[in-house]
C-alpha cells in the first residue's frame, strides 16, 4: 500500500525544537482502516487531515451518551438512523461525532459513510474537549454546512445549540445554551 502524505514543520512557540505533523487524504486514512494499520479500537479521526488523538471517555461522557441514544433512538425510530460515536464524511475529514441522527437509510448505510448531505444533527458530548468541540469541530462543521450542532458540555450540565452554518462559522451569536442532565 501507498500512502503520500504531505510533512509540515512548525516551530514550538515555548523553544526552539521542531514538531513534524503528517497530514493524510480522506483516501490515505480510508486506506490505513481497509488495511489494518488503523483499528477500531484507535481511538483516532481525521481531522483537517490530520489523524487526531481522541479523548479518553469518562463515565459522564459514556453516560451522557446513552442517554442520548436511549432518548434519540426511542424518538426517530423509522424516521431518521442514530449513530453512536460512528464516523461521518464532512468536507475531506473523518469526525466521529458521540451522537449523529441521520436521514432514514432502509441499509443503515451499510453501503456508504454518511456524509453531510444525510445528517440532521452532530452531538459532540465535552468534559475534556469543551474547547476542541466548540472551535475546531464547530467550525468544521459550520465549513461544511451542517445544519444543526449541539455541544452537551457534561461539567456544566447544559447543550449549547448551534443551527446557522454561516453564523457558527462567524462568531457564536447563533448559540443558545439550555440546561440539561447529561
Amino acid at each position: 500500500m501507498s500512502i503520500a502524505y504531505e510533512t509540515i514543520e512548525r516551530s514550538s512557540t515555548s523553544s526552539s525544537t521542531t514538531r513534524t505533523r503528517h497530514r493524510f487524504s480522506l483516501q490515505d486514512y480510508e486506506q490505513m482502516i481497509e488495511s489494518g494499520i488503523l483499528e477500531g479500537n484507535d481511538r483516532v479521526e481525521l481531522i483537517r487531515r490530520e489523524i487526531v488523538d481522541k479523548m479518553t471517555i469518562s463515565e459522564p461522557h459514556a453516560t451522557c451518551v446513552k442517554k442520548r441514544n436511549h432518548l434519540f433512538s426511542g424518538m426517530l425510530v423509522g424516521r431518521a438512523v442514530v449513530g453512536i460515536q460512528d464516523p461521518v464524511v464532512v468536507l475531506e475529514n473523518r469526525p466521529e461525532p458521540d451522537v449523529s441522527s441521520l436521514i432514514h437509510r432502509d441499509e443503515f448505510y451499510l453501503e456508504s459513510t454518511p456524509c453531510v448531505d444525510d445528517v440532521l444533527l452532530l452531538i459532540e458530548v465535552a468534559d475534556t474537549s469543551f474547547e476542541y468541540d466548540r472551535t475546531q469541530k464547530r467550525s468544521l462543521y459550520a465549513e461544511a454546512g451542517v445544519c444543526e450542532y449541539w455541544i452537551a458540555n457534561v461539567k456544566q450540565q447544559c447543550v449549547e445549540v448551534y443551527r446557522d452554518p454561516l453564523a457558527m462559522a462567524l462568531t457564536q451569536t447563533n448559540k443558545f445554551s439550555r440546561p440539561a442532565k447529561c
